[in-house]
């Protein structure tokens, strides 16, 4: 049953590198999918909307003809839990860093809102994903990416990334209104609160939403957005004992 991590924007699958490490001793069956346009090709007629990347992931978990234990991070977060909610019977259990987006008190995050508006949106992803990787790694490291990673990331960021942030962003309407998302309940379901993460969304949405979608909470004290880059073996530990308790 292999265990699937899904990363979010604006990076690639290098940013679970160090937790890869620190799981390969007890998992051999761990495997990173990179959405469209985030380390991975944006085809000709993708729309990159919420919808399509949930389609996407869908596409890409029918193939394993297995349940999976399904993990995903920021918008990749996202795109577990309306996997979860849409079909079920692909995971054998999930894990979202992102719960906090569905609770209807969530507001947008400044890069959000910019990236939302036309002209600005347009001028902001110009600005990062040009210029050279050098620069691309310190924006990384300067919002919180551990430096261990953020050049694996910035080398895989580019226009492409750019094109999918504008359009997954402005297809996703007003945060937190009109999710099911009790239904996520129907798999075991771990809601990763990392505390000084403020993209998020504050700890007490994270929770009233983890309790909506009837999954545990594992808070890691202390960590932001990109907690996996900077403490990866108190992160895996928190998924391993998450999945021996699924039997």
């Amino acid at each position: 049953m292999p265990a699937v991590f899904v990363h979010g924007n604006p990076e690639t699958a290098a940013v679970w590198d160090l937790l890869l490490a620190e799981l390969a001793s007890s998992r051999s069956d761990l495997v990173c999918l990179s959405p469209p346009g985030f380390g991975a090709p944006l085809p000709d007629g993708f729309g990159a909307t919420r919808a399509d990347y949930r389609d996407w992931l869908i596409g890409e978990l029918e193939a394993f003809g297995e349940p999976v234990d399904l993990v995903g991070h920021d918008l990749g977060g996202g795109h577990v839990v309306n996997v979860v909610l849409s079909r079920p019977e692909l995971v054998r259990s999930w894990v979202s860093d992102s719960l906090g987006m569905y609770d209807p008190g969530y507001e947008w995050h400044e890069l959000a809102r910019r990236w939302r508006t036309p002209g600005d949106g347009e001028a902001d992803v110009a600005a990062r994903f040009g210029g050279t990787a050098e620069a691309r790694t310190a924006v990384l490291v300067r919002r919180g990416m551990g430096r261990g990673v953020a050049g694996r990331v910035a080398a895989g960021q580019g226009e492409a990334m750019g094109r999918a942030v504008l359009a997954v962003y402005r297809s996703a309407g007003e945060p937190g209104l009109g999710l099911p998302l009790e239904r996520a309940a129907a798999r075991p379901g771990l809601a990763i609160v990392a505390t000084a993460d403020h993209v998020a969304g504050t700890e007490a949405q994270r929770r009233r939403a983890a309790g909506r979608a009837g999954a545990r909470v594992a808070v890691l004290d202390g960590l932001g957005h990109w907690w996996m880059t900077h403490e990866p073996a108190r992160a895996a530990a928190v998924l391993t004992e998450f999945w021996a308790t699924l039997g």
